[in-house]
């Protein structure tokens, strides 16, 4: 293959989509830059495992920190599991390419992308979703492009294409879009309680560089595209009619059932009932029996059929209405020892929330291929089995649990106090208790309390909510508070968390093609009646942070000291600083600007260490009477220590209001005398005066 290239301008850098120079032997590839950023992705296709009933799509994300010029932190100098922003840049790729796939094709598909170059401003995850979707229009798959991808951001009003590592941390939303020419079908937003119409105008700004890329990738699949042969994976046509002639009307009856675990028990009863009439059992076979997993597939089939035809018909399987958020509940302050904690239920999903207060030293280190950072905010979400009546093996946390942790974190992330109001690292940990539908926003929502019931002074409670949705045939029902089959066999899960006065995270995922920004909108306005709800709800079981932290909790002092003195307060090798914590019981941590964090269980050694710090770094003031310890005598006066490694001279004529023959007359060393400071000179000598001192004293 003869090598093919598109680029375009965008956002004020190149972007520029090649292929069939690299990756020949993989079914597709393409090797996308920006600027000096560049990213290579490559997609491999196989026949079907056999047996299968899914589509076993899988995506991988690499940052190589070579492509940075840098080293792999840590004792082993090679990359190892992927980090958590390659994990959600994965599930980034995969949820906006998934729906595109035909619903019958169950070949086994890889797509794997790797970074080999990172400029210090271009984030190249964007990059990867675009070559990803690049290698999915040239393969030889059914698949149901294009797809472009975009990062805008807002910085003081104005909003940016694909922003730079720098201009992000000046951002009061951003948001990563993908979609088709004209829709959307995933966005992950994180904002500063944010209007809805600012996320509306953001997201039209994103259409139009989406579209700009779908005609890229056109183009190149039209020089480049191969012939899409395969099987269908599915049941045939025949059986599935056989099943909802046989099956719909009792499944209709099993679904109308407000319990979750009653409901499932009675379709999974209908269709045992099916089974073994369609395929028999050992007792009892049936001639030409069918195939039990074909069986289960059509009956997959017909269920959906059945639920999405209720929800289009107004009956949903709890029975509520369609804008009806289920029964809440609430408590905080249900665990002695945690710094703060908080049970959040919405019907039958239920968030237990603990909140950690730490010091600067448990602060995150993130080293990627970026400019190094510390992070002073985490929430970690666990999804155990016992939360859906499942029993799994137990292992350490998936990609859904870091996909969900990060947008739980994202929607809280906003409303945080500044790190000079509330210098604490924070962590929050969700453990999912029972899970039925958006398990995520019950975090959010417990997240808020547990806060709060820690004494963090938030800007604003935050709630959120998932919008569902099922259309078909030109009918359309928006669904307020997705349960889980609603989410299994809906079109849509449409979170949204905020405050009463905007939003602060957004993620939308998709089972069909896109989303025009009309249904865009009326989402965001179903959700924010919902979410205000929720709030008032929160808002009755704890109105406002807590006045003070946890007894449990590290007490923290925050001071600022002249950075040219960071040194002293060290001292040699460490010395200085070492006998300060030894002597007080706090921890001590200094930042190169100067600000000094002194944290300790307990306040009296907290104070105390402040105490010493200042002392060994307060400035010298003209004017000011010192108590001072004689250190040194000279024919020409005496030098005075008037604060920790601080000293002046007294001259002779200033030790007294009378003559002085000797210096030794009046002073031995050792002796505490008061004194005056009466000048500081440009090399910051220090001159000081016994004699003013005196007579200031004297006189008032």
């Amino acid at each position: 293959m003869t090598v093919k290239r598109v680029e375009k301008e965008i956002g004020g850098r190149t972007l520029s989509i090649e292929t069939g120079k690299l990756a020949k032997q993989a079914a597709s590839s393409a090797l996308v830059r920006y600027a000096d950023t560049v990213v290579l992705a490559a997609m491999v296709t196989d026949k079907p495992r056999p047996g299968i009933d899914f589509f076993p799509l899988q995506v991988d994300y690499r940052e190589k920190t070579s492509a940075a010029g840098k080293f792999p932190g840590g004792f082993f100098k090679r990359e190892g599991r992927p980090t958590l922003k390659e994990v959600l840049t994965m599930r980034n790729i995969d949820r906006p390419l998934r729906p595109l796939f035909a619903k019958d094709f169950l070949n086994e598909v890889q797509i794997y992308t790797m970074v080999l170059s990172a400029d210090p401003d271009n984030d190249p995850d964007v990059l990867a979703m675009i070559g990803a979707a690049a290698c999915a229009a040239m393969a030889p798959v059914p698949w149901k492009g294009p797809l472009g991808a975009v990062r805008i951001g807002r910085v003081q009003g104005e909003y940016i294409i694909n922003p730079t590592y720098a201009q992000r941390e000046y951002n009061d939303m951003e948001l990563l879009l993908a979609g088709g020419k004209d829709t959307i079908n995933m966005i992950e937003v994180g904002s500063r309680e944010v209007s809805e119409d600012d996320l509306m105008e953001g997201m039209r700004i994103g259409q139009d560089v989406i579209n700009t890329i779908c005609d890229m990738i056109n183009e190149l699949a039209n020089k480049t595209g191969q012939a899409c042969e395969y099987v269908s994976g599915g049941p045939s046509p025949e059986l599935v009619a056989t099943v909802r002639s046989r099956g719909a009307a009792a499944i209709r009856a099993a679904k109308e059932n407000p319990d979750k675990l009653a409901r499932n028990a009675a379709v999974s009863q209908v269709e045992t009932g099916l089974l073994e009439a369609l395929c028999g059992t050992e007792e009892a076979p049936v001639e030409n029996g069918q195939d039990p997993k074909l069986v289960h597939a059509a009956f997959e089939v017909v269920t959906e059929e059945v639920v999405r035809a209720m929800i289009l018909d107004g009956t949903r399987p709890d029975g509520r209405r369609a804008d009806q958020v289920r029964d809440l509940h609430s408590e905080v302050s249900i665990l002695p020892r945690t710094h703060g904690s908080a049970i959040f239920t919405r019907g039958q999903t239920q968030a237990l929330v603990t909140t950690t207060l730490g010091t600067p030293s448990d602060e995150q280190i993130i080293d990627g291929l970026a400019e190094e950072y510390s992070k002073k905010f985490m929430l970690h979400y666990n999804f155990p089995s016992f939360s859906v009546g499942e029993a799994r093996p137990i292992r350490g946390p998936g990609r859904r649990e870091y996909g969900h942790g990060a947008l739980a974190e994202r929607c809280l992330e906003g409303v945080l106090p500044d790190p000079e109001v509330f210098p604490y690292t924070i962590r929050l940990v969700s453990d999912i208790l029972e899970s039925n539908g958006s398990s995520s926003m019950a975090s959010v929502c417990g997240g808020t309390l547990a806060l709060m019931d820690a004494g963090v002074p938030i800007k604003d409670p935050v709630a959120g909510i998932s919008i569902g949705m099922v259309s078909e045939g030109g009918r359309r029902v928006m669904l307020t508070d997705i349960q889980g089959e609603e989410d299994h066999y809906g079109d849509m899960d449409f979170k949204v968390a905020g405050t009463q006065n905007g939003v602060t995270g957004i993620q939308l995922d998709l089972k069909i093609e896109g989303l025009t920004h009309e249904i865009i909108r009326d989402a965001l306005t179903q959700a924010r009646e919902a979410r205000l709800g929720i709030l008032k709800h929160m808002l009755q079981t704890l109105p406002k942070p807590r006045p003070s932290i946890s007894q449990y909790a590290p007490r923290m002092l925050t001071i600022k000291i002249n950075p040219e003195k960071i040194g002293k307060v060290i001292g040699p090798g460490g010395k200085t600083i070492k006998k300060i914590q030894e002597e007080t019981g706090a921890q001590i941590d200094i930042e190169d600007d100067g600000t000094v964090f002194i944290s300790s269980f307990g306040a009296d050694g907290a104070e105390r260490a402040r105490e010493q710090v200042e002392l060994l770094t307060q400035e010298v003031q003209l004017g000011r009477i010192y108590n001072g310890k004689v250190i040194s005598i000279k024919d020409f006066g005496a030098f005075i220590e008037i604060m920790p490694g601080q000293d002046g001279l007294c001259h002779i004529s200033e030790l007294a209001d009378t003559y002085v023959k000797t210096v030794s007359d009046v002073v031995k060393i050792g002796d505490m005398i008061r004194v005056k400071c009466i000048a500081i000179d440009d090399q910051g000598r220090v001159k000081l005066s016994r004699k003013q001192a005196m007579a200031a004293e004297k006189n008032g």
